[in-house]
């Protein structure tokens, strides 16, 4: 018995499982949790029974980063069930390459950051060492039932809305079971001082220093969608200036460097300092991705995402969260409506509102999910 190991499960589809898992490994590290923690991507796990690889040599979890990098984001809701069946399909063969793995690496706590893969994951740590605590930690808002997160089955699940606390109630988790953080996990560079002097920042990167600043973001994958929105503000040339980060899209950040226009634009590839360009912008567009968009609240940015048949399917509950909480700005497309968007925000009494209402989610889940798990380890014994 490893009471001690901690084990978080992610996957590389999008960045942010990964991201999450690691961001709470290092507060686990932080708060000097006596825990040995080890991050396993579940795809290397499944590789062996991965067919679209050995169809296509693209490995499964990579078909959902070449939809972000590409755009090809129409017809999610249909896609989502289909891959569904897929999974569901080879559950058998995951369970038994699953409890394999299990059998070799014990550990004294299950924690999945993952959806698809919850019951192959459960059922076979259950065969490995019975008894042995398994946790659902969702790293979207909300869940898209059926069978994308919370499965009915003996665990613990752990929400970071009371949406999806709910819809863990209604799939028949006892209430026990059912655990609340304040948010979404961010990594917790986002909550450190960061004094600087924003316009010498700026200034010092070729923007202006008194003219409002948005960041553009659309996760590590980045999109095509960041060519509209340029275009269109360039067209404006609307008083405002942007922050472009294009991730792992090359093709993309090219294009934006290409671009001529009167609008002072900063383009930048992958890159780890998102928080200081969050200190150095006034709001946020991008697509509603739960990380990104509680990265800018917890940096007291206003957001503007876009909703239609082109929004993830399991993102789109988030728009609807952003308008309940006032924090931002749902439009129905960004070549269309950006600058008029960009003007409603920007107006004084406008924006004096909804900074205050992102300042006002007081996300620390990152910190309070630690404490979480050592209760989940003591019920469980």
């Amino acid at each position: 018995m490893t009471p001690s190991k901690v084990t978080l499960i992610y996957i590389d589809s999008g960045g942010g499982h990964r991201a999450a898992a690691a961001s709470l490994s290092e507060a686990m590290r932080q708060q000097q949790r006596p825990w040995d923690v080890e991050m396993v991507c579940i795809q290397d796990l499944l590789d062996s029974i991965d067919f679209i690889r050995k169809l296509t040599g693209i490995r499964f979890q990579d078909v959902y980063n070449i939809m972000l990098r590409r755009g090809w984001t129409l017809g999610t809701a249909q896609l989502i069930p289909m891959m569904h069946g897929l999974i569901r399909a080879s559950h058998g063969a995951q369970v038994k390459v699953l409890e394999q793995y299990w059998k070799g690496h014990r550990t004294g706590l299950a924690v999945s950051l993952i959806p698809h893969y919850n019951r192959a994951l459960k059922e076979a740590l259950d065969r490995a060492w019975p008894g042995t605590p398994y946790v659902t930690l969702l790293t979207d808002i909300a869940d898209y039932p059926p069978h994308f997160w919370i499965e009915p089955m003996d665990q613990w699940v752990i929400c970071g809305s009371p949406r999806a606390a709910g819809q863990a109630r209604r799939i028949g988790l006892p209430e026990s079971r059912i655990l609340q953080s304040s948010g979404m996990i961010l990594n917790p560079k986002f909550y450190a001082p960061l004094p600087i002097d924003r316009a010498a920042e700026r200034m010092r990167r070729g923007l202006r220093p008194d003219v409002p600043v948005g960041l553009v973001l659309f996760g590590g994958e980045g999109s095509t969608e960041m060519v509209r929105i340029a275009r269109a503000l360039q067209a404006e040339a609307g008083g405002v200036q942007l922050i472009l980060v294009c991730g792992k899209n090359e093709a993309v950040a090219a294009e934006l460097r290409s671009m001529d226009g009167r609008m002072p634009m900063l383009v930048e590839g992958y890159t780890h300092d998102i928080p200081l360009y969050m200190e150095m912008s006034d709001f946020f567009i991008g697509k509603p991705g739960p990380g990104s968009i509680s990265e800018a609240l917890a940096k007291r940015l206003p957001v503007i995402v876009q909703r239609n048949s082109w929004t993830m399917v399991q993102e789109l509950y988030n728009t609807e969260w952003i308008e309940q909480l006032g924090a931002g700005i749902v439009i129905g497309d960004f070549s269309r409506d950006i600058a008029g968007a960009i003007r409603t925000l920007l107006a004084p009494a406008n924006y004096a509102k909804y900074r205050e209402r992102a300042a006002a989610t007081q996300n620390v889940a990152v910190f309070e999910i630690p404490a979480m798990l050592r209760q989940i380890l003591a019920e469980a014994g």
